[in-house]
């Protein structure tokens, strides 16, 4: 979460001490802790950050869920029951850090539950074969990381030690969509035919 999202044109430039203090803690890159001062559109962009991202985690655990009695062997079975479990706690890790903001994680729920919330959309696509789990996990995943890893080093304290734990996981998953895609593309001529 970067300071410079809070200028807007219109809005006069804020001199006053707990102003100043707080873009000083940014211009250090000095993590800004949930009892800190901040200023207001700074915590209402990181609600809706944080809480877009959880949502996101939670809603991700969907597709891949339908998949854990379907899975082709136990081993595959258990890892992804593992994965789905991960997600799960990353949203929780995240609606978390959310609550430190001063926003409910009952409030943040009920948002995405009416639709006021949102979530990445890729999230929507359905997983119509096993060979859509692990693309999810290799390419869905190794972009999110992507995009994640600065994100471990954000202004926000909560937010940015949640994310260096997200990040080692999604990395794991990331591996696991991988070696599922190259076990396919070594197989039988129909599981080759999946990975297309």
């Amino acid at each position: 979460m970067y300071s410079q999202a809070l200028n807007t044109a219109s809005a006069p430039a804020d001199t006053s001490e707990a102003a100043t203090w707080f873009q000083a803690r940014i211009d250090a890159e000095t993590r800004i802790e949930p009892n800190d001062a901040m200023p207001e559109a700074y915590r209402r962009t990181l609600i809706r950050q944080i809480s877009q991202h959880a949502h996101s985690e939670i809603v991700g655990m969907l597709p891949e869920g339908n998949w854990i009695t379907r899975a082709p062997s136990l081993r595959r079975k258990v890892a992804l029951l593992a994965k789905v479990r991960d997600e799960g706690g990353h949203g929780l890790y995240l609606y978390a850090a959310a609550e430190t903001l001063g926003v409910s994680r009952e409030e943040l729920i009920d948002q995405l539950l009416t639709g006021r919330a949102k979530y990445s959309s890729i999230l929507n696509y359905p997983t119509l074969s096993w060979a859509d789990i692990g693309t999810i996990g290799w390419l869905v995943d190794g972009a999110a990381i992507m995009n994640q890893i600065p994100l471990c080093r954000c202004s926000y304290g909560p937010y940015a030690r949640a994310m260096i734990r997200i990040c080692k996981e999604e990395s794991f998953h990331q591996r696991q969509g991988y070696e599922i895609m190259l076990t396919l593309c070594r197989g039988t001529a129909e599981q080759k035919a999946m990975t297309h």
